[in-house]
């Protein structure tokens, strides 16, 4: 059965509510990862509730030189996997509905951690991803909305939003979804040949092999260790042909995206192990989290 589609605020407002509702908001190019968090929605409101999917190409959130003009856009895909994994009406609005007046004025400032790794490479990239999300929140007024693992850092600086904006939503992380060989399900693994494809899978080779790292001996892991498990791996994937371009490695906290001191033991909860690159002109992120203290295997 066909899933409604929604253009327009007026209309998203006027959706009657039926239970508890979740919201999955993405940019299209829907994969199974997106079929993922649909499914984690629906079991979290039940048949009762009510599950909306928003489907908005944001072009905030991208810089100067980026992908916005290539980002694939497969509406009609994206409706079907929508509907078959448990969805009950898209959002999809064009930009004139999003921003009527062009480039807001007012927008939503991330803040210090908005300005790390992901913040340092794409300078203002997380204030356009807050100031959707903002708005997004507003016109859907879910319960809960429900955001993949593996933008660790998004999902870090959309819940720090929600608690210090005080949105009444429950924010939920919903864990990566891999293809067999490793590589994170990603809508812009579509834009990899093959061989740049073999060579992307340095990523999670890395950063498995730094969860391995973590989890050896008995005592609180070296973060050093940690960090050059990864490198040695992504060394190699530097040496490939097409070769990765790696832009950072970094063991973090994520409460707030800083980097793990480099003694063993100051840091004994858990870190993320996060890390960008490019294979061509392609740009890819992945992460993992895993513990320091050698207590609980990372998920």
């Amino acid at each position: 059965m066909p899933v409604p589609v929604l253009r327009t605020a007026a209309e998203l407002r006027a959706l009657p509510r039926r239970g508890r509702r979740a919201v999955v908001m993405t940019m299209g190019a829907l994969h199974e990862g997106h079929a993922g968090l649909v499914r984690t929605a629906r079991e979290q409101v039940g048949t009762e509730g009510q599950v909306v999917v928003t489907v908005f190409v944001n072009p905030l959130q991208f810089g100067a030189g980026e992908d916005l003009d290539r980002y694939p856009r497969t509406l009609d895909a994206d409706l079907a996997l929508a509907a078959e994994a448990g969805a009950d009406v898209v959002y999809a609005p064009v930009v004139e509905e999003v921003y009527p007046g062009g480039e807001p004025e007012v927008t939503v400032a991330a803040g210090p951690m908005g300005e790390r790794l992901e913040g340092a490479s794409r300078p203002g990239h997380f204030d356009g991803v807050l100031t959707v999300v903002a708005k997004f929140l507003h016109l859907t007024a879910p319960d809960l909305a429900l955001f993949g693992e593996k933008d660790a850092q998004q999902l870090a600086v959309i819940t720090r939003m929600v608690r210090d904006l005080n949105f009444p939503v429950e924010i939920v992380g919903v864990p990566t979804v891999r293809e067999a060989d490793g590589l994170a399900l990603s809508s812009r693994n579509r834009y990899l040949s093959p061989r740049e494809r073999t060579t992307a899978l340095a990523l999670s080779r890395a950063l498995f092999a730094g969860r391995d790292a973590a989890m050896r001996g008995d005592g609180p892991a070296d973060p050093e260790e940690v960090r050059a498990a990864a490198r040695a791996v992504l060394a190699e994937g530097e040496k490939a042909d097409p070769p990765l371009t790696v832009d950072y490695l970094a063991l973090v906290d994520p409460s707030d995206f800083t980097e793990v001191p480099a003694e063993p033991g100051v840091h004994r909860g858990e870190a993320v192990l996060a890390v960008a690159a490019r294979v061509g002109a392609t740009r890819l992120i992945d992460n993992v989290r895993l513990r320091l203290d050698g207590t609980e295997e990372a998920r």
